[in-house]
């Protein structure tokens, strides 16, 4: 069986970065598993991305960053045709306009698709003509992409309100956010805190879905004045923060330090681990933070945190977009973490229990008859991690 996943860049991105490794972890199994990218830049070539060998189509002769998926859309058909997957692997959110442009351009030869449901799909975040537009476009998915992913248990029933696929169409397969051995390096890493302030720490692109300025308001509001704060990451917010910071009074104790290689190995000392986004999916932020066994400060962004958070006893939830609440959870830390729950919890998202059962669904899904994988529009929730095919 071929598995073909398609992705914009090497640029960092939760996303890309757990396409990347279920790629490595698929081809270490023996499956035929190419990598398609729009472009071949990127800070994770070197790191997640190392030795994958990624088919980059020529380019124009000017960088194609600006209109990266345009660009995919036009040159990813001649791919397919010529190296005929068995099945396209579509990673996130983000590309369900590449699958869906796929289906329209191809026709018949196209693959059925498999797509990862990776962000909320409610978007409370946006006004009410785009969200009457964004659940149109939702329900187009629905029509087109052949089988959905859920990656925690109860996302599955956002997807059947929203989506609207057809029967047996959802799995529910724990995102692969951490491997066995990832998760033995993070639990090693929790420490005390050193000196005499809390240390915050976060991660993230820095893009306006991650609201960062929020978590700044916050701190400027109610950390300490020996508290320092650490942003890993780097997006096209990195200016407009860095600016926010100088105006908030904080610049001196709110450190940006880009795109660093597994950041949550230096998150060990933390008072907390801050999560201030406006919508999320199941943020692999998140569940390396429980690894390491830091308390959690974080925005219900998505159905999923309290599943996540155990209701509240692995961390603390806040409204997306509450300075107030934000702050109030912020002066409160440290808070008490159960360390022993906060790595089981950790322990169910691995990429090693997750290929096996991405594999299980390509399988079923490359054998069905097309009129079979887009079946009736009614459909029922799998009771097990992943539903029958």
């Amino acid at each position: 069986m071929r598995i073909l996943t398609f992705l914009h860049s090497f640029e960092p991105g939760g996303v890309e970065r757990v396409a990347l490794r279920l790629v490595r972890r698929w081809r270490e199994q023996g499956v035929d598993a190419p990598l398609f990218l729009g472009r071949g830049e990127g800070a994770m070539r070197g790191e997640t991305g190392e030795g994958l060998d990624p088919h980059v189509p020529r380019g124009p002769g000017f960088s194609v960053a600006a209109f990266e998926t345009l660009w995919m859309i036009m040159t990813l058909p001649g791919f397919i045709r010529r190296t005929k997957p068995d099945v396209l692997f579509c990673a996130g959110n983000s590309y369900a306009v590449v699958a869906v442009a796929m289906k329209l351009l191809l026709g018949r030869a196209c693959p059925p698709v498999l797509a990862k449901i990776s962000n909320d799909l409610e978007r409370h975040d946006m006004i009410w003509p785009a969200r009457i537009a964004y659940r149109l476009w939702l329900r187009i998915q629905g029509r087109f992409i052949d089988h959905f992913i859920a990656m925690a248990p109860g996302l599955e029933r956002e997807i059947t309100a929203l989506v609207r696929p057809g029967a047996g169409a959802i799995s529910v397969i724990p995102d692969p956010a951490l491997s066995i051995d990832q998760i033995e390096r993070l639990r090693a890493v929790r420490r005390a805190g050193e000196g005499s302030g809390r240390r915050f720490v976060a991660i993230g692109r820095l893009a306006r879905q991650k609201n960062f300025a929020l978590m700044l308001a916050a701190f400027a509001r109610a950390a300490g004045a020996e508290d320092q704060l650490l942003i890993f990451g780097e997006g096209p917010e990195r200016g407009r923060l860095a600016a926010c910071a100088r105006r908030l009074g904080i610049a001196d104790r709110v450190m940006f330090m880009g795109h660093v290689a597994d950041p949550a190995l230096q998150t060990g000392g933390a008072a907390a681990f801050l999560l201030s986004s406006d919508y999320e999916g199941v943020p692999a932020v998140l569940l390396e933070a429980l690894a390491v066994g830091l308390p959690v400060i974080a925005t219900e962004c998505s159905a999923a945190m309290r599943s996540l958070l155990e209701d509240g006893a692995l961390g603390q939830l806040v409204p997306p977009g509450d300075l107030a609440a934000f702050s109030a959870a912020l002066a409160q830390a440290p808070m008490p973490q159960d360390a022993a729950a906060s790595l089981a919890q950790a322990r169910r998202f691995t990429l090693e229990a997750a290929s096996a059962a991405y594999l299980d669904c390509f399988a079923g899904i490359s054998a069905r008859p097309t009129e079979v994988r887009r079946g009736a529009r009614r459909h029922s929730i799998p009771s097990t991690m992943t539903s029958p095919l």
